[in-house]
């Protein structure tokens, strides 16, 4: 019998999302740091962080920014829990499909200190000369030390997730299929930090539960008590592209400026 094709991981926000799901409670780093003792960035309101999201006159010709209600767009829940081989790579599919977790008591409500942020702003990028590359993203706004907490505790899943494996039961409509297995890789790419970030980690992560892979590359970056998130998606043997690096700085910048203002 034929494996399924895989389902599409949820491109919005999958980045973020493993950090909402984190519950690491030692931090590792591995990402360069640039926080001036002198900046004293604030925390945004929910009004002023989605008036931070860039524009597509910000960005110029050839960009189209459409902001997106937090949690549309993406795939619905399919019915039941997704399960990792690896208890520390877990969160990694609570934060892929939230509903179902929620329902199965999720680790994330573990985490010692609240994981979702007070704020939030979604949105997609796309790219007139290349579609392939569109972006999905977000910006989202922590209390605290929160957002720097979360974006080191990512770094700490490079070595338990860099490869494991998942089950899950088959949608309700689909009650005869049979369990789904799936192998999914964690992988570390080489990022910048962007001027007037704190911090970045770039990565990749995949599911290959059939004949064709899915990856989604992302790039995320701590601006103060923000992250700003940003992820491409690749099917089969065309990989999915960095994130254009121009829509990075350009978000960057503005949130920072925001946040200083």
């Amino acid at each position: 019998m034929p494996h399924p094709a895989p389902r599409p991981p949820r491109p919005l926000l999958l980045s973020a999302a493993l950090l909402l799901a984190a519950g690491c409670a030692a931090p590792v780093g591995g990402s360069a740091d640039r926080a001036s003792p002198a900046a004293a960035p604030r925390e945004l309101s929910a009004a002023e962080l989605r008036a931070a999201a860039v524009t597509d006159a910000e960005l110029g010709a050839g960009f189209t920014v459409t902001v997106i209600t937090p949690g549309r767009g993406e795939t619905g829940p399919d019915g039941g829990r997704e399960a990792a081989d690896k208890p520390a790579c877990q969160p990694l599919l609570d934060a892929v499909a939230p509903a179902a977790a929620g329902r199965a008591g999720a680790s994330a409500s573990a985490a010692p200190v609240p994981a979702v942020p007070y704020a939030e702003t979604d949105l997609s990028v796309a790219l007139a000369a290349d579609p392939a590359g569109s972006l999905y993203g977000g910006l989202l706004g922590y209390r605290g030390d929160r957002a720097a907490r979360l974006q080191e505790e990512l770094e700490s899943l490079f070595g338990p997730c860099a490869e494991f494996l998942s089950t899950a039961p088959p949608p309700p409509a689909e009650k005869g299929r049979g369990v789904t297995r799936t192998t999914h890789r964690l992988s570390r790419n080489d990022t910048p930090t962007p001027e007037g970030a704190d911090a970045a980690t770039g990565f990749t992560l995949t599911n290959e539960s059939g004949s064709v892979v899915l990856a989604q590359r992302a790039v995320l970056a701590r601006v103060g008590p923000a992250l700003v998130v940003f992820s491409t998606v690749g099917v089969g043997a065309e990989p999915a592209p960095a994130p254009d690096e121009r829509v990075v700085r350009r978000q960057v910048a503005k949130l920072r400026a925001a946040q200083l203002g």
